[in-house]
C-alpha cells in the first residue's frame, strides 16, 4: 500500500515537473489511448465506454490521455450492480469547451462533490475499493494546467457526470 501511495504521490508531482509542451491533441485519438491502456478492466467489468465525435484542443497529450484514463477507470470501479455504461460528449462554449464524462454507476451525496478532488479525499474504506485517493486530484491539476475547472455532478445510486473545461485555441491567421 506505501508503495501505491508513493507512485500515486509522484504521479501527482509529475503534473508540473514532467509536464510536455501543449501541441494539437485529437481527443478521439487521446480518448482511445485511455481505453487501451484500461482494456483489462473494462473486459473484467463486462464495461461499455462510448462518445461522440471530440474535438482537437491544444494540451499535454500524456496528461489528457491520463486526465480520461482516472475519470474512466473510477467509473469502472464506482460501478453499480449494472455492468458499467460511461458515455463521453463535449459542447462547445464561450471561448472553451465542455467535456462530459457520465456513468451508470454509484453516484454520490452532494455534500462530497468538492471534497473528492481534494488530495488524499475518499468516500469508501479501502476494503471496499482500492485506491489511494490521490486520482481526481490529478484531474484537477491536470485540468488546472491547462486553463479549465473540473466539477461533478451526481446522486447516490443515479450515476456521475464529470465535466471539465479545456479553452478553445483559435489559430491565428497572421502566424
Amino acid at each position: 500500500r506505501m508503495q501505491l501511495l508513493v507512485q500515486d504521490l509522484l504521479a501527482y508531482s509529475r503534473v508540473e515537473s514532467r509536464a510536455h509542451p501543449f501541441t494539437p491533441a485529437d481527443v478521439d485519438d487521446v480518448l482511445a489511448q485511455a481505453i487501451v491502456n484500461l482494456q483489462p478492466s473494462i473486459q473484467d467489468a463486462g464495461a461499455e465506454v462510448t462518445s461522440d465525435p471530440l474535438p482537437t484542443v491544444t494540451g499535454d497529450v500524456s496528461q489528457l490521455v491520463q486526465l480520461f484514463q482516472n475519470l474512466i477507470g473510477n467509473a469502472i470501479k464506482f460501478h453499480g450492480d449494472e455492468p458499467p455504461r460511461i458515455h463521453v460528449s463535449v459542447e462547445r462554449g464561450e471561448g472553451f469547451w465542455t467535456f462530459a464524462v457520465r456513468d451508470n454507476g454509484i453516484g454520490m451525496a452532494p455534500e462530497y462533490h468538492e471534497r473528492i478532488f481534494e488530495l488524499f479525499k475518499r468516500l469508501h474504506r479501502r476494503d471496499e475499493y482500492p485506491g489511494t485517493g490521490i486520482g481526481l486530484a490529478i484531474c484537477r491539476r491536470v485540468v488546472q494546467r491547462h486553463g479549465g475547472r473540473i466539477w461533478v455532478e451526481s446522486e447516490p445510486g443515479k450515476g456521475s457526470t464529470f465535466h471539465f473545461t479545456i479553452p478553445i485555441q483559435e489559430s491565428s491567421s497572421h502566424d
